[in-house]
């Protein structure tokens, strides 16, 4: 893919951080800004997604009860990590 200049303006600090941390890698800090912002863009595409897909089943009436979710959250960092709980109301139907 061909690349493209762009230009930005950063906070000093950042702009510091960015050279610094492009040094220690051994890349250029436009090199490393575009990774960033590649990965900044794929996360608000996923988080999109995301919430399409529940905005979908929900109006679907398709839903993860109150204690579903509460017993998988209470299992995360322990031993005994539950999965991502499944759907387990469903009104429509």
């Amino acid at each position: 893919m061909a690349t493209v200049p762009f230009s930005l303006r950063l906070d000093s600090e950042i702009k510091d951080q960015l050279e610094k941390t492009a040094k220690e890698r051994d890349r250029s800090a436009s090199y490393l800004a575009g990774k960033a912002i590649k990965n900044y863009l794929q996360t608000i595409a996923r988080k999109k997604r995301v919430i399409d897909d529940a905005i979908e089943h929900a109006d679907k009436g398709v839903f993860i009860s109150q204690k579903a979710m509460g017993d998988w959250v209470d299992s995360w960092g322990t031993g005994n990590e539950l999965s991502h709980p499944k759907s387990d109301i469903f009104i429509n139907e």
